[in-house]
């Protein structure tokens, strides 16, 4: 029986030392050892592993081979045996044809049945517009609900290369070696291969199958510069706008594809990942869509016909009422708006550019179609990367956006404040969801409870001006109106930020109070307060576990790296403020300020005692017990190494505060004061231990699975990065324990007026 290794991108890499290396078993004629990006193929025969490579197999190929011979095994037994066609409406071709099995999509019988067939033109929901029509504003004011189709290049901002452009051209500029995935149209089925590879089975005079590339981004590659995409894509895109530069997440790269497919390339139905909006322009060639409107009962019945197991023997255009056909001619531009559900026919030879982009316009429709490939279980490699987390991005600035307008006396249109309900109600259940699963795309510095308690706040005040302009009260300019533009530049939101801090500050003045000189210990728990309101504590969350969710911190930390061990001490740090916030008036609790910095120190196990008999022979804290503390000596000596410099910084915070509130002669009293101050640099991070910034995340492969129809994939970052690898590498939501501990321990020091 055939038995092959499939090639990938790269996997999951095991560490061994040079002995073991040494004695690594070696394959192939090339007398190596197992390479996991590479595919390989063995010999049914002497049972050996080769690489395909090595002996001119290809992984798409030996699917076809029944009995594989080696280059050796071939000269005794004779050449392998190849598998026999028996019929040609399956995607296994080795099925007799009797009759009884439907034929399914992709084949060519598939292909010559749907060409034949006629469909509802797509005049009747295209809108067709001139390139510079398509602007922002337009789609702000009409809706981007239906198809565009843009006959000519100019007014877009589109750039590409010339209609000479070729795929050999595509290989000079993007390199032979780069892997693409290739689909098998008449299989339905994915692989991968080298460029070169491909490029040599494009010009051959002879196709034996038929290969599409739909899945080829080029952002990282010299083509990138050859192509500009569309001005609206550019100004409405989601990545464009709100991504920061220094996110923890590699940023998504979906916005440049080449598409290059041979005549009779099919894809099946689908919607693009995420509910991505799609622009595509055919550069030479002919595509033909098939389209299908995102209505309640369509999306219904995609997401059955989806799941459902003889998907690819049923065309989904039947089982709608109806689907359109949409004929793209050379040097068209189509976009393709969020949801529709579309099939796509290569009717001769193409070369397409296209990209995706999440906007403002659809969130909901957006949010609805990422729940539904969660449902699917569609596997990572084929969705958005990191959706998750750029709604978190989003929301935090439509929240300023909210506020901007509110202060101007503005009205939202109604697809943003629509579009945030939706958006505040998909991040509620993904906190809820995260209690259950390990992975987390909160981004870092983004405290989500507190963003969505803002975001439905402003969202109220919303429907109170409403209800109140209802009433007949003076409403609110409506957006476009004057003096109420419906985007801002960088440069616009810095000046209205500084004008909007202005307005504060003159507000605190009026409002001020004479300072007192704080204690030290007022200062601290003054920062105390400030930690707590940046970890959203709320003085009556449910109580949780504590020790368990320490434990396991420290006991991470044992493991680290030295950078690591000193980063996730810095963290703990923060929150050993409240406990002696929490025992400050306690009788056991440290009353001078080097004994409150010995206690805070002790408590982060940065404090050992250095001879057996120096320890206290009283019953110890917690925090110093033996089963608290790490038995890892290196952990030992990465926290000793650090202790000086937590000891200086702890007292060099409390000089620092200090120094700032007697600095606040006219400003507000010393809460208030502190509450405005920024963040001090070790406050300043969230209450997580991150991975080390060398880790080597891998690629890891996925079958194609759900849909099972193959789909646009997301370009690999550097290094080579997909959702699946990176999730198991974020931090725990054993935070969230913590984070309600702290709450509990606040509200019963309130209880016995231990701090107010």
């Amino acid at each position: 029986m055939l038995k092959t290794v499939p090639a990938q991108l790269s996997g999951c890499v095991v560490c061994l030392d040079t002995k073991k290396m040494a004695a690594a078993p070696l394959y192939c004629v090339c007398r190596q050892s197992y390479d996991v990006s590479r595919f390989m193929i063995e010999c049914d025969i002497c049972n050996d592993w080769f690489h395909g490579s090595c002996v001119q197999v290809e992984e798409h190929h030996a699917v076809d081979i029944d009995v594989y011979h080696c280059p050796k095994c071939d000269v005794q037994h004779g050449p392998s045996l190849m598998k026999k066609r028996n019929n040609w409406h399956r995607h296994d071709y080795t099925e007799p044809d009797d009759g009884s099995r439907p034929v399914q999509a992709g084949t060519s019988v598939f292909v010559r049945e749907l060409q034949n067939r006629t469909f509802p033109s797509a005049d009747e929901i295209m809108v067709q517009m001139q390139g510079h029509q398509v602007t922002q504003k337009y789609l702000e004011k009409q809706g981007f609900r239906y198809p565009i189709t843009v006959p000519k290049l100019d007014g877009l901002g589109l750039k590409l290369p010339p209609s000479s452009f070729s795929v050999r051209d595509v290989e000079e500029y993007v390199g032979g070696d780069k892997i693409v995935d290739v689909i098998d149209v008449a299989r339905q089925a994915d692989s991968k291969m080298k460029l070169r590879e491909f490029v040599k089975y494009y010009y051959k005079p002879y196709r034996p199958k038929v290969l599409n590339v739909i899945s080829l981004e080029f952002s990282d590659t010299k083509m990138a510069e050859l192509v500009v995409v569309p001005d609206i894509a550019q100004k409405m895109s989601w990545v464009e706008n709100y991504w920061p530069d220094d996110s923890f997440f590699p940023k998504p790269f979906v916005q440049k594809y080449c598409l290059m497919g041979v005549k009779d390339s099919y894809t099946d139905f689908h919607i693009d990942f995420g509910g991505t909006s799609v622009w595509y322009h055919v550069l030479w060639g002919e595509k033909i869509f098939y389209l299908i409107k995102p209505t309640q009962a369509n999306l219904a019945l995609y997401e059955a016909w989806s799941s459902s197991p003889n998907q690819s023997e049923v065309f989904f255009g039947d089982k709608v009422d109806k689907c359109y056909k949409c004929v793209v001619p050379q040097g068209t531009t189509v976009l393709i708006p969020t949801g529709w559900i579309h099939a796509v026919l290569t009717s001769q030879d193409c070369m397409a550019f296209g990209g995706n982009f999440l906007h403002n316009l659809n969130i909901g429709m957006q949010l609805r179609c990422y729940e539904m490939e969660r449902r699917l279980k569609t596997p990572d490699l084929f969705k958005f990367p990191y959706f998750e987390a750029i709604c978190w991005y989003v929301a935090k600035n439509l929240l300023e956006t909210l506020k901007e307008l509110r202060e101007d006396n503005c009205q939202p249109p109604a697809y943003l404040t629509e579009g945030v309900k939706a958006l505040i109600t998909a991040l509620k259940n993904w906190l809820k969801r995260e209690v259950t699963e390990p992975a987390s795309e909160v981004p870092d510095h983004i405290r989500p409870n507190r963003l969505i308690k803002e975001l439905t706040k402003e969202i109220r005040y919303l429907e109170e001006e409403q209800q109140s302009g209802a009433g007949g009260s003076k409403p609110m300019k409506s957006q476009g109106s004057g003096g109420c533009p419906l985007t801002r530049s960088t440069l616009d939101r810095a000046s209205h930020h500084a004008r909007r801090t202005a307005r504060r500050l003159r507000h605190h003045h009026h409002h001020h109070h004479a300072p007192k000189t704080p204690s030290n210990l007022e200062i601290l728990e003054l920062h105390t307060r400030q930690v707590l309101k940046r970890l959203e504590v709320g003085p009556f969350e449910e109580d949780a576990p504590f020790s368990s969710t320490v434990t396991a911190k420290f006991n991470k930390a044992s493991v680290a790296s030295a950078a690591a061990v000193e980063r996730s001490l810095d963290n703990n740090l923060r929150l050993l403020f409240l406990y002696l916030l929490a025992f400050r008036e306690h009788p056991t609790s440290p009353t001078t300020e080097e004994e409150a910095v010995e206690g805070m120190l002790s408590m982060a196990g940065l404090l050992y005692p250095q001879r057996p008999e120096e320890s206290s022979t009283a019953q110890e804290p917690w925090w110093s017990s033996p089963a608290h503390r790490s038995p890892d000596r290196g952990a030992l000596q990465a926290q000793q190494h650090v202790r000086k410099e937590c000891r200086a910084e702890l007292s060099q915070r409390i000089q620092e505060n200090k120094n700032f509130m007697d600095s606040q002669s006219s400003g507000s009293n010393s809460s208030e004061a502190w509450g405005d101050q920024s963040p001090s640099r070790a406050a300043s991070s969230p209450l997580c231990l991150d991975p080390s910034p060398g880790t080597d995340y891998q690629y890891c492969e996925t079958t194609l699975s759900p849909p099972l129809h193959p789909s646009k994939r997301s370009a690999p970052n550097t290094p080579p990065i997909s959702n699946q690898a990176t999730k198991g590498k974020r931090p725990k939501k054993g935070m969230a324990t913590t984070k309600q501990r702290l709450g509990k321990i606040l509200k019963l020091s309130r209880n016995n007026h231990f701090l107010l």
